[in-house]
């Protein structure tokens, strides 16, 4: 099991998890941060920091958002398991599932 950053992050990426991070395992994309679930060491760290309260263990995803659980995992489908975020640039492209959201509104 892994944590997973659902969808109150899109568009919001405030960050603050990666500086909790021990393990260095949440990655950028262009919309929404991502954690690496076979990086991830159940550590927890990144939830409390969340302002937006978008972290959550595996588990305990809420229903609604239930499928970044999914986004999570297959965004790093081609990009593997790098070893470190801090190591690797900003993704180019999100996840389907995020890339298909509606942008949100920059004055919101």
């Amino acid at each position: 099991m892994a944590y997973v950053i659902a969808q109150p992050c899109v568009d919001v990426k405030d960050k603050a998890c990666i500086e909790e991070c021990p393990v260095d395992c949440i990655y950028e994309g262009p919309r929404k941060m991502y954690i690496q679930p076979d990086e991830c060491v159940d550590c927890g760290a990144c939830e409390p920091v969340c302002p937006v309260e978008a972290v959550y263990y595996e588990d305990n995803v809420p229903a609604e958002w239930a499928d970044y659980a999914a986004a999570d995992r297959g965004f790093f489908v081609e990009l593997g398991s790098p070893g470190g975020a801090s190591a690797t640039d900003p993704a180019d492209a999100d996840h389907p599932l995020v890339a298909a959201r509606p942008q949100a509104d920059p004055a919101s």
